[in-house]
Formats: C-alpha cells, sequence, structure tokens
C-alpha cells in the first residue's frame, strides 16, 4: 500500500514562492512515476506537474515556466517548486504516484492533499 503525505501548503500574496513536498512509503519509489494535481472550488482535478521514474517532466499550460517538479530517490520525496504565484493558484493540491503515465487519466495512489492559498 502506498502511503503519501504532502506538506509545504500555506498562505501567501501574489508573487511569492512555495515548496510543495510529498513523502512516499510502501513502494519502490524510484520505479514509479510522481505527479502533483490540484482542484479547486468547483472545478476538476488538474495535472499540474508530472515527473517520470527516469526524471522525464510534464507541465500543465498554465504553470509552465513559474512551476518546477523535481524528485529525491534516495529520500523517496517528490518537491513542487512553485513561483511567481497567481491567485488562481489557489487550490489543494494532491501528491500522486503511478505506474502509468497517461497523466490525463486519474490512476494510481493519492495523498490527503495540502491547501495553497493566494491572497492579497
Amino acid at each position: 500500500q502506498v502511503r503519501l503525505v504532502e506538506s509545504g501548503g500555506g498562505l501567501v500574496q501574489p508573487g511569492e514562492s512555495l515548496r510543495l513536498s510529498c513523502a512516499a512509503s510502501g513502494t519502490f519509489f524510484s520505479n514509479i512515476a510522481m505527479g502533483w494535481y490540484r482542484q479547486a472550488p468547483g472545478k476538476e482535478r488538474e495535472l499540474v506537474a508530472a515527473i517520470t521514474s527516469g526524471g522525464s517532466t510534464n507541465y500543465g499550460d498554465s504553470v509552465k515556466g513559474r512551476f518546477t517538479i523535481s524528485r529525491d530517490n534516495a529520500k523517496n520525496t517528490v518537491y513542487l517548486q512553485m513561483n511567481s504565484l497567481k491567485l488562481e493558484d489557489t487550490a489543494v493540491y494532491f501528491c500522486n504516484a503511478r505506474i502509468s503515465t497517461n497523466w490525463r487519466r486519474l490512476d494510481g495512489s493519492w495523498g490527503q492533499g495540502t491547501q495553497v492559498t493566494v491572497s492579497a
């Protein structure tokens, strides 16, 4: 059973930065793909960023150039560095672990989510 624990969310002002972390256990971390999704009130869950076991990355159009996903296989942890945050980045951010890299499908295991609020 894969367990994912997110941390690092909070309240920031527009233009500021946050770094989210997701610690994984119960899996061969280096062999799986990891992703960050987000869900705002009244909206569908959407892909923010993803990274394969080989290190290839994929980003949602709205965060390209501002967010960076990375992984530390020695620590079984994936990170999401979020810079130049905007009001519309406000959402609950979920960590995802999976085998498939079809990121359009909401597959795999999920963390409990961490709230990111961007407010002036």
